[in-house]
């Protein structure tokens, strides 16, 4: 499969780079992912954020700069990176710089970027802005904090909701093919058959 994690931040979270026949897209950034690219000597064009929660978004700055277009499904909001409470609830230096998303995503539109086509899912419930990223050629789903191997994204933060976040997976992630590979935000990668078997949060 030609999806590469990487994890990296204060909290362990998980980045892809898809990198398929000459398409390379980064979902989420976490600190240092574009060191990285670029030893790698890797060139993608769009990186897809999940959310915008801090530990997803630690180096969007340093991906524009290297050329990469932003897409993502709502502005940048600091109440949603929720970098200030990172840094006096919980200890951690987080700094990120305010960025503009290069597109907006719809949940009603198909997405084409270079030889790879996906849908997205809108999907709250751990976050207000949350999507997640389906490539049916590659037979997997990039979830962030959504969906974890055997558990969900936690909905105690402000606009969280379970039930909403219940809702959703059960309508826009249990549906796809049950051989689909789930790439969570944080932990091991899991599949929608296994989640819909052992997941007891389901």
């Amino acid at each position: 499969m030609p999806i590469f994690s990487y994890t990296g931040g204060h909290v362990f979270t998980n980045g892809y780079i898809i990198n398929h026949n000459d398409t390379c897209i980064v979902v989420d950034a976490p600190a240092l992912i574009n060191e990285v690219i670029q030893q790698e000597k890797l060139t993608p064009t769009h990186l897809l954020l999940t959310h915008q929660h801090f530990d997803h978004v630690e180096d969007v700055e340093a991906l524009q700069k290297l050329g990469v277009e932003v897409l993502m499904h709502s502005p940048y909001s600091e109440r949603l990176v929720r970098q200030k409470e990172a840094r006096e609830n919980w200890g951690l230096p987080i700094q990120i710089t305010p960025f503009t998303p290069d597109t907006l995503l719809s949940e009603q539109e198909n997405y084409t970027i270079g030889n790879l086509e996906f849908t997205i899912s809108h999907i709250p419930g751990h976050s207000p802005d949350s999507i997640c990223f389906y490539f049916p050629e590659l037979e997997a789903v990039f979830v962030g904090d959504t969906l974890m191997n055997e558990s969900l994204g936690r909905t105690d933060l402000p606009g969280g909701s379970h039930q909403q976040l219940v809702t959703g997976i059960h309508q826009k992630l249990l549906t796809l093919p049950q051989n689909t590979v789930v790439c969570p935000g944080h932990g091991p990668q899991t599949t929608v058959a296994h989640e819909k078997e052992h997941n007891q949060f389901l």
